[in-house]
């Protein structure tokens, strides 16, 4: 019972914030505007931590590494936890295991948070295209959907790079972070 409160809470406050720093680190990466509803939730929720964590790291080539440290060890700690209250079996110190893992880990919530503003912007620019959270939708989207609407034609007035986009995310998901989740556990 204690195990499941604790799962319950990992999965419910940790791995979030974790992907809410990401999703930090990836707008300022990326260069969205943060002057919208999304952008300010973002940055008042993870303000207290990165700001503080800034003293001590600095950013490297105009990236905010703070935020992507911290969603580091905010996923690494989810891990910890994970491991320790399902009492999986562990072979010595897995520190390269969990380190391997939580990095596949961030990439895989990386891939999950491009297509989820895929998603949204699909759906948004059906029902309400000048949403104030279009512009971060597109400045996040736009590098990635570029290059494949050289390739994939317009089919009427729909846009299918959208979709491709989605395909290929989720094929990247399943097939080589996949297998460098498996490689990770085995590390374990």
């Amino acid at each position: 019972m204690f195990g499941e409160a604790l799962m319950f809470l990992l999965d419910v406050l940790v791995q979030p914030f974790a992907a809410i720093l990401l999703l930090r680190f990836h707008m300022q990466w990326l260069r969205a505007p943060l002057r919208n509803p999304v952008g300010e939730f973002v940055m008042v929720l993870t303000d207290f931590a990165v700001l503080r964590a800034r003293r001590f790291v600095p950013s490297v080539r105009g990236m905010d590494s703070a935020s992507l440290l911290l969603a580091f060890l905010a996923e690494m700690l989810y891990l910890t936890g994970l491991v320790w209250v399902q009492d999986i079996p562990l072979h010595g110190f897995p520190l390269p295991g969990l380190v391997l893992l939580t990095m596949v880990k961030l990439l895989k919530i990386s891939l999950y948070l491009l297509m989820a503003a895929v998603f949204l912007q699909a759906i948004l620019s059906w029902v309400n295209p000048y949403t104030p959270i279009a512009p971060l939708l597109t400045a996040v989207t736009q590098r990635f959907l570029q290059p494949l609407r050289r390739f994939v034609p317009m089919l009427g007035n729909v846009d299918l790079s959208a979709l491709a986009l989605f395909i290929i995310c989720q094929l990247i998901v399943i097939v080589p972070v996949g297998m460098l989740e498996a490689f990770a556990v085995t590390l374990l």
